[in-house]
């Protein structure tokens, strides 16, 4: 069944060439020869600020240039977020960008009475992450235990209600070499096409 694929590329560097980019591209190459509607969002190419007070977040306006994108988060049915690890988490825009668009009354909505959980507001929607790392996935998992994506998946994503949430971790990009990233962008794609 078609799914409406929002891929949200995560890199800074709004230059192309990097990894994550290839990825996305893969990713978006598969679902859209699968019959799947395909949309991007580059994060690194949005200007927006980043927010200072719970007043801003819960009653501030949402920036201009971003509104697209909650549009796009409301459209799709799956949500792939591709992004580097630094210093062991997502890059400070992406979830600057997160904090942003994923609002009350748009991403959860607080129940009347106060009660300590909110509605979530993006249920029925999936979602991938693909991260790539220095580090060999397996370090990161278990040395590190994941910190970072597992925060993502469970108190960003979880909470408005995105799940199943699924992980690609890509590590040991210094030996990664051409046919390695040839079989990577072939799984990728897979991936893709399959909208999981």
């Amino acid at each position: 069944m078609p799914q409406n694929v929002l891929i949200l590329q995560g890199h800074p560097d709004a230059g192309a060439g990097h990894l994550c980019h290839a990825l996305a591209d893969s990713y978006a190459q598969g679902a859209q020869e699968a019959g799947h509607d395909v949309r991007r969002i580059d994060i690194g190419t949005l200007d927006f600020p980043l927010l200072r007070s719970q007043k801003q977040w819960e009653a501030g306006a949402l920036p201009p240039a971003l509104q697209p994108a909650q549009e796009d988060i409301r459209w799709a049915s799956h949500v792939v977020i591709v992004f580097p690890l630094w210093l062991g988490d997502m890059p400070a825009l992406v979830k600057g960008f997160l904090e942003q668009v994923l609002r009350p009354g748009f991403a959860f909505r607080y129940k009347e009475g106060g009660t300590a959980w909110p509605e979530k507001g993006l249920r029925g929607r999936t979602a991938r992450v693909i991260v790539t790392m220095g580090m060999p996935p397996l370090v990161y998992r278990w040395m590190f235990r994941a910190h970072s994506v597992k925060s993502l998946e469970r108190n960003i994503l979880g909470f408005v209600g995105i799940a199943p949430v699924h992980e690609t971790l890509v590590g040991g990009l210094g030996g990664l070499g051409e046919e390695g990233a040839r079989k990577l962008l072939a799984r990728v794609r897979r991936l893709g096409a399959r909208a999981e």
